[in-house]
């Protein structure tokens, strides 16, 4: 039986959303009381989310996860230029790690990891 491996971009792409996400729900928690504090929250679970279904091989999770880049990317364009530019390069960062080749097979379905 040939079983196929998560790419390890993946696997690390995965749970930096995964954790991003849990942390953020987590430090946000707080804020739920305020106006704008379950938009906060619904983000961070949308990274949750994003994080597990691409650890389990969804495609659309991957571009769920690079939506929400860009939409922290958008975001800083807001504040301090040193903010956007961090952004931005993580965004590149995750962009390129889940495009290489080995992901790009993985999320194309042709090659799936036993659960």
């Amino acid at each position: 039986m040939n079983i196929f491996r998560r790419p390890v971009a993946v696997m690390v792409v995965s749970c930096l959303f995964l954790l991003v996400g849990a942390l953020g729900f987590i430090y946000h928690f707080q804020q739920l009381q305020q106006p704008d504090g379950i938009w906060v929250e619904l983000t961070e679970a949308l990274a949750i989310v994003a994080g597990a279904f691409m650890f389990l091989g969804h495609n659309w999770a991957r571009w769920l996860a690079l939506a929400w880049m860009a939409f922290h990317v958008a975001l800083s364009a807001f504040g301090a230029l040193p903010k956007l530019a961090i952004h931005s390069i993580i965004f590149i960062g995750i962009a390129w790690l889940l495009f290489l080749p080995e992901s790009r097979r993985y999320f194309a379905g042709t090659e799936k990891a036993p659960l």
